[in-house]
């Protein structure tokens, strides 16, 4: 990871894996696609070294695979692929609820998290929400995820949820500005908020056990979320969409 005291060549790999990332994500790169390393330092002005670094560091996202002769093409992904990334963020984010419980958190933590979903609160007063007001739920959304990730004080855990999350279409919002058309959207956001608040309740009750379950069944919502964005119009507006297999 990318830290202030990082050198020069390791500033320019974690630039180059963003870039990459984005044109990915954009359908630059499409899924596939073999990655040629020459056209990729022509376009980004950098170096073989930090390039390489940064395609090795793709490939452990998973957005990239090693081809058996050498060199790296564009992962795609079937419908299971993504349900099953969902899968596993439900199953690791609800052992840091876990953890968060039967370990403890800080008050001004918790108080932190509660603040975060009451700016959610406001969001979703409206009968009607906008462009504009699903945009402020998603970084709140991700805002309360990677809280709950950090009060598990576990950096193996962190690791790993950042790891997965990585994946666009496996991240807590991956299918809300997907869904935004739909009449049902403001009512599946009221559902997820509800769950959230009671997982933010087991843990200050410090209830692991049902933290767990609560974090694994808003996992469970993501995957109807999953079922239901994959039959919608506006499918081409989910992040990395172009990296799904379609039927």
């Amino acid at each position: 990871m990318y830290t202030a005291g990082a050198s020069a060549p390791d500033s320019q790999s974690v630039k180059a894996q963003l870039r990459l990332r984005e044109m990915i994500l954009a359908g630059e790169l499409p899924g596939g696609s073999r990655i040629a390393e020459l056209p990729i330092v022509e376009r980004l002005g950098v170096s073989r070294t930090p390039i390489r670094a940064a395609l090795m560091r793709l490939e452990q996202e998973g957005l990239l695979e090693a081809l058996p002769h050498g060199g790296y093409a564009v992962r795609t992904f079937s419908e299971r692929d993504v349900a099953d990334a969902i899968e596993l963020r439900g199953t690791l984010e609800g052992l840091a609820a876990r953890l968060a419980a039967e370990r403890g958190v800080a008050e001004s933590v918790l108080a932190e998290a509660r603040l975060c979903l009451d700016e959610v609160d406001v969001v979703l007063a409206s009968p009607a929400l906008d462009d504009a007001a699903f945009t402020r739920y998603v970084g709140l959304n991700q805002r309360f995820h990677t809280l709950l990730a950090e009060m598990a004080g576990s950096a193996v855990l962190a690791r790993e949820l950042e790891r997965v999350v990585n994946l666009p279409f496996a991240s807590p919002s991956g299918f809300v500005i997907v869904q935004a058309d739909s009449p049902r959207a403001r009512d599946m956001l009221v559902v997820a908020q509800d769950q959230h608040r009671q997982v933010l309740e087991a843990i200050a009750q410090r209830e692991g056990a049902r933290a767990e379950a609560l974090m694994r069944e808003h996992s469970r919502l993501a995957q109807r979320n999953l079922r239901e964005a994959m039959r919608t119009p506006h499918l081409d507006r989910m992040p990395g969409v172009r990296l799904i297999r379609q039927r």
